[in-house]
């Protein structure tokens, strides 16, 4: 009896942990964040405009966004800690690189999670 109650916890403990990182519904690149990208910040960053120009990030496709700047990478796949991307739209930059500049509304609560989901779930090209 001892041995199936142990290994029935075990079990539970190990389904809940496997959840743990990927929590929330999958997030898709194309439903899910590309829209977000297109009303934040296309405005900016694509050939031709700001942003662009600044730091060569293109964010208009999966592919250029991917690419990152020519500082380097933008976005790790599996980590929205230290992901360029999250770090300027939730803040955690130097309030001069904050996403969107100036007084341009950014993205809400629920829009910069989905960001974060997707970068947390490997940043699929989805």
């Amino acid at each position: 009896m001892m041995r199936k109650l142990f290994f029935l916890l075990s079990s539970l403990v190990l389904v809940a942990l496997g959840g743990c990182e990927r929590a929330g519904p999958n997030v898709s690149f194309s439903t899910d964040v590309h829209p977000i990208l297109e009303k934040y910040c296309l405005d900016c960053h694509m050939a031709g405009k700001p942003g662009y120009e600044a730091s060569g990030l293109d964010m208009e496709s999966y592919g250029v966004l991917m690419k990152g700047t020519r500082f380097g990478p933008v976005v790790i796949a599996g980590d929205r800690l230290n992901s360029a991307l999250t770090m300027l739209i939730e803040g955690r930059a130097d309030p001069s690189i904050k996403m969107p500049h100036g007084d341009r509304p950014g993205p809400n609560a629920a829009d910069i999670e989905i960001i974060g989901r997707w970068v947390d779930q490997g940043a699929m090209n989805n």
